[in-house]
């Protein structure tokens, strides 16, 4: 069954990508607020988590977020990672990089060791601010789940209909290698589309687009929660290391989670 968090902060959380995970919600704690709206999101379809739509403010983060860093530190338990993920797009919030200038100056006060990490599906790049902020972070991890964009639309429906992946591709580009590119990998049917980003096209294709961006690491995953449509499939870890592999080929370090 999918989920909200319904927290400002969340866990910790042993995370597959990032080791002990705190994490950072901005968005509505009993309602779900994105760009995209995911098949396979563990937060559900963004139109049944309908709710009050609030941004968390900026003072009500930092105030909790002190809170339970100082709290975890005293039991010697610091985060090896502070992550802006939960109900939707972090870096739709509008004082994100307040909150992320917020969030440095704590983490360098309390636990100077922990990561800052923020999970985005890209669609915001076109806010210099938020690029801005995305720069200072430790880990701006950032999605890509296909090169086509009518794979796009159907896994990840974007709700901005200007959303192209070429625009991405050049928005992710202006980093210069410093970000994180993440994708999922899945099986399935939605609607009565075929579903699979695993072809040897659609993985030659998204290749060639990472070897464009040459981000300074890739993470590839596939289904570990519950999903909004059923009618999904995990991709097998033997596959996803060969995709790997081929990233590798190409310089570029490449996780499987």
């Amino acid at each position: 069954m999918t989920a909200l968090f319904e927290d400002v902060i969340f866990g910790p959380v042993r995370s597959r990508r990032l080791g002990l995970s705190l994490g950072v919600n901005l968005l509505p704690v009993h309602a779900k607020l994105c760009s995209f709206d995911c098949i396979y999101c563990e937060c559900g379809w963004n139109a049944e988590r309908r709710g009050e739509m609030r941004f968390n403010t900026r003072e009500e983060v930092r105030t909790k977020l002190e809170e339970v860093l100082q709290r975890m530190v005293g039991e010697q338990t610091p985060p090896d990672v502070i992550t802006f993920a939960g109900n939707g797009e972090p870096t739709m919030h509008p004082d994100f990089e307040a909150i992320i200038d917020d969030t440095i100056a704590l983490r360098d006060r309390l636990c100077p060791s922990a990561k800052i990490s923020v999970l985005s599906n890209a669609t915001q790049l076109h806010r210099e601010e938020v690029c801005r902020a995305l720069r200072r972070v430790d880990n701006n991890i950032l999605k890509l789940d296909s090169a086509f964009d009518e794979t796009v639309k159907c896994i990840n429906q974007p709700r901005q209909a200007h959303y192209t992946v070429r625009g991405v591709v050049d928005a992710m580009k202006r980093f210069e290698g410093q970000m994180i590119l993440q994708t999922m990998f899945l099986r399935g049917e939605y609607k009565g589309v075929v579903i699979d980003n695993t072809t040897r096209e659609e993985v030659e294709a998204w290749l060639r687009l990472v070897e464009e961006i040459r981000p300074r690491q890739v993470m590839i995953y596939s289904l570990d929660r519950d999903t909004p449509c059923e009618t999904l499939h995990r991709v097998a870890r033997e596959e996803l290391q060969e995709i790997a592999r081929q990233v590798e080929a190409l310089g570029i370090p490449c996780s499987v989670a």
